[in-house]
């Protein structure tokens, strides 16, 4: 309809030079009846020229910045948005089934499909209910109810009995049974109880108990019956075999990791890193290519079951001669050198877990009010700390000694003697012996005292010293008495053969069967 912009107009421009572009068919094409006013035309062929002018889709790589560029840049965001406007959602559409589906037939589906239980799932080629199923009235309880129960941290036998449906009187004389033979005291949490509960006589009454049976100690498994006259007990012992563990291998890189690659468990290895660290240095006294050795308490049942106890031996080889030989001997469970000796410290030991408030020397009394001397040390700890003996010694005094309140004096020998001030209970008596480390009272504030703490004083020839210029050795050593038996139980720990333990119990089907005999055999001797 228009000439482009780029052909040079001809004549002297205007609307003449505009009118002399149409072409032949436009002149001569006849004028609709309906033809727009002139006016509207006009304004129509402006608005076309003027949108032909503005180049709306640019080349974007090219004039980068321009008036053209943006406007390029309008243009395409533009479409986007247009296009993002007509963009569908992802919500499902509802549709209806291939095939028109009744209740019978949505059933039967549901009863064939897999499907959480809290949904309603089964399995099975099972019919789905119908109006044709009527429901029960009453259907017959079954004869037996078979249960188990566990018992939980501080809970009593009987309650766990009656919280699986046991009555109350049953449940009490089944304890009392069971407290015969074992102390309740030493059922372990989480022991299951096996529980068959009878028939009852009527729907409102509890079910009556008709058996227990459960695991009462490692050895020991008990079953409690109804027989016509009451309740009968079955202890039926079970097999224990009490040889220690020991195991035997070469240190490597990490003697933690050659003990776990031998088989050690956990808590023995600790034990083991534990006592050699009180009795040699670790870093130097433990090379690769030495032979660690430990003996472990250890328990195995006929039943296949086994449990690991403690810590019995602990020793260390190198080239064949033993560097350490511990044994765990007392009712403390103390190790000492194959010599009967036990771990030397040396220096200042501490009484009690806390840090010095006062030193030796005089000072002002906080309660008197005055200075004098200050004949100890006092540290200051929690209220009910235990304090230990800073050695081996013998109970001089123990009670209440005026300003000291409850005070306790050892005698160490060699005329060395301690006294423990203050206390609010005191856990030794006069004249009794104790050994370095026991606990012989705790922290209070007794007497002349302004808050809980223990003063601590150290006697040389009857004279109180300074605490802090004295080092005591503690040696540890097996009484005399008992040196050959503790001997002849080092002795038969290190007989223990490594790996004897591990060996189960159970007896095998297969062993079984070669006892009694293969059937061929029987018939071939025949």
């Amino acid at each position: 309809m228009f000439k482009p912009r780029e052909v040079p107009e001809s004549g002297h421009g205007g609307p003449p030079a505009e009118a002399a572009a149409l072409t032949h068919a436009l002149i001569h094409s006849p004028e609709p009846e309906t033809a727009w006013p002139a006016r509207i035309i006009a304004l129509r062929d402006d608005w076309l020229y003027r949108l032909q002018s503005y180049d709306l889709a640019p080349d974007l790589a090219e004039d980068i910045g321009s008036r053209r560029w943006f406007r390029g840049l309008g243009t395409m965001l533009g479409l986007a948005l247009c296009a993002l406007s007509f963009w569908p959602d992802f919500t499902a559409i509802t549709a209806p089934p291939a095939m028109p589906l009744d209740a019978r037939q949505r059933d039967e589906f549901r009863s064939q499909t897999i499907a959480p239980l809290a949904l309603g799932g089964d399995s099975g080629a099972r019919m789905g209910l119908s109006a044709l199923v009527v429901p029960l009235q009453s259907a017959p309880e079954r004869a037996l109810v078979q249960v188990t129960a566990t018992l939980g941290q501080g809970d009593s036998f009987a309650h766990v009995l009656q919280r699986a449906g046991v009555s109350a009187g049953d449940a009490a004389r089944v304890e009392g049974m069971v407290a015969g033979v074992v102390p309740l005291g030493d059922l372990l949490p989480g022991t299951q109880v096996d529980i068959t509960l009878g028939r009852r006589d009527a729907a409102a009454q509890g079910r009556p108990l008709e058996r227990i049976a459960f695991r009462a100690r490692f050895d020991l498994n008990l079953a409690i019956e109804r027989a016509p006259g009451g309740f009968v007990m079955k202890p039926r012992p079970i097999a224990v075999d009490t040889t220690p563990l020991r195991i035997r291998g070469t240190v490597g890189t990490s003697l933690y990791r050659s003990a776990r690659a031998a088989g050690a468990p956990i808590e023995a290895i600790q034990q083991y890193l534990q006592v050699l660290d009180q009795h040699l240095s670790l870093d130097s006294a433990v090379e690769p290519g030495d032979t660690f050795d430990m003996v472990v308490a250890y328990k195995r049942s006929g039943s296949g079951e086994a449990q690991v106890g403690e810590l019995l031996y602990a020793g260390v080889e190198r080239g064949g001669r033993a560097q350490a030989q511990l044994l765990r001997w007392g009712s403390d469970g103390q190790f000492f050198e194959a010599s009967g000796m036990g771990a030397q410290r040396t220096g200042l030991i501490m009484p009690v877990v806390g840090r010095i408030t006062s030193s030796y020397g005089a000072r002002r009394h906080p309660i008197l009010g005055y200075t004098r001397m200050h004949a100890g040390i006092d540290f200051g700890a929690a209220y009910g700390s235990p304090i230990y003996a800073v050695g081996d010694g013998v109970v001089a005094l123990a009670g209440w000694h005026g300003g000291h309140g409850n005070y306790v004096r050892l005698e160490h020998g060699g005329g060395f003697a301690t006294g423990y001030a203050h206390m609010s209970r005191i856990a030794v008596g006069a004249g009794g012996r104790v050994r370095a480390g026991q606990v012989i009272g705790y922290v209070g504030s007794t007497g002349l005292s302004t808050g809980p703490h223990l003063h601590y004083e150290l006697y040389r020839g009857g004279a109180t010293v300074n605490p802090l210029s004295v080092r005591f050795t503690v040696n540890n050593q097996v009484d005399q008495k008992e040196l050959a038996a503790f001997k002849a139980r080092l002795a038969t720990l290190k007989s223990v053969q490594p790996g004897a333990a591990l060996v189960s119990l159970a007896p095998r089907q297969a062993t079984i069967a070669m006892a009694s005999g293969r059937e061929i055999d029987k018939l071939g001797s025949d």
